[in-house]
């Protein structure tokens, strides 16, 4: 297969590797259609639809959504989980703090960059971003197609009960 420079909205072949690429605002993407899942995709950086990078929507994944997401400093979520989907964090920038509760009390675990968090399904949390001046950037990686939040009042211990 030869590659000829080709306009914005095709393919392209990366010259060094040969692999295929597509810009995010192809017909596929905006069109609606499903885009194709037989080979592999290449989300550029500054390309993210929102904070989506892979999805079913942008990429054709079937069973997993990944995006980057940026928190102001001094900033916190409410207390939260994701329903059934598991939530893979890393964090690239920052010092966040995850807050869970363990049935005793809430457990605070302070994150930085490099690290990695595994929240499951229907785990309460919430983050926080206790730095005056430096924003947190994360990466996550959720087993469903679309990022579920839930809010809840306040942290509790997750029981078998909870996840029914």
């Amino acid at each position: 297969m030869s590659t000829q420079a080709t306009p914005q909205n095709t393919p392209e072949t990366t010259p060094r590797t040969g692999a295929q690429t597509t810009p995010r605002h192809t017909p596929q993407a905006t069109s609606g259609t499903t885009p194709p899942n037989n080979r592999v995709h290449h989300v550029r950086a500054g390309e993210l639809d929102g904070y989506t990078a892979l999805s079913g929507g942008t990429v054709g994944s079937r069973k997993l959504w990944m995006g980057l997401v940026e928190h102001e400093p001094m900033s916190s979520t409410d207390n939260h989980h994701h329903g059934e989907s598991e939530a893979g964090v890393y964090v690239v920038s920052g010092h966040p703090v995850f807050v869970f509760h363990d049935g005793e009390q809430e457990v605070r675990i302070e994150a930085g960059p490099g690290d990695f968090l595994l929240v499951p399904p229907f785990v309460p949390h919430r983050e926080e971003h206790p730095d005056p001046y430096e924003p947190v950037v994360v990466v996550i990686a959720r087993t469903t197609q679309e990022p579920i939040k839930v809010s809840v009042p306040e942290l509790y211990q997750l029981t078998a009960a909870d996840t029914r």
